[in-house]
């Protein structure tokens, strides 16, 4: 897959968050959705359209773990890169075992998003 010009789809309930990076995804080169909540993403037609997500781990409602169970009880192989402000290890470890790309700690640089993005969009 190419990495530039795909598309990713950021899933964050904190509003700074969605405001924040997409300027930082489009200048990284690609296209970007962003959605408030799990539910509002499993409604869209991005669902089927986005080459990788950038997931908060916790959110109201259906939090990111769970949307990731879903999409691959829907079988959605899209990947993910989880985000958090839970500094937590052995949390990053079990997303990743889960099959996440990374799981990067909030607040995280440019170049560790970039180089996380990259890895995802490489995935088979």
């Amino acid at each position: 897959m190419n990495a530039k010009h795909s598309l990713v789809s950021v899933i964050d309930d904190d509003e700074s968050v969605r405001e924040s990076l997409p300027d930082l995804l489009r200048a990284f080169g690609h296209g970007v959705e962003t959605f408030a909540s799990a539910e509002d993403f499993l409604l869209s037609k991005s669902i089927d359209t986005s080459d990788c997500l950038i997931l908060d781990i916790g959110m109201p409602g259906m939090t990111g773990p769970e949307l990731q169970r879903e999409l691959k009880h829907r079988g959605k192989r899209t990947p993910i890169v989880f985000i958090t402000a839970l500094k937590d290890d052995a949390v990053r470890l079990q997303l990743i075992a889960h099959g996440a790309v990374d799981c990067l700690f909030k607040p995280f640089s440019a170049a560790a998003l970039q180089h996380a993005l990259d890895a995802a969009l490489r995935s088979p």
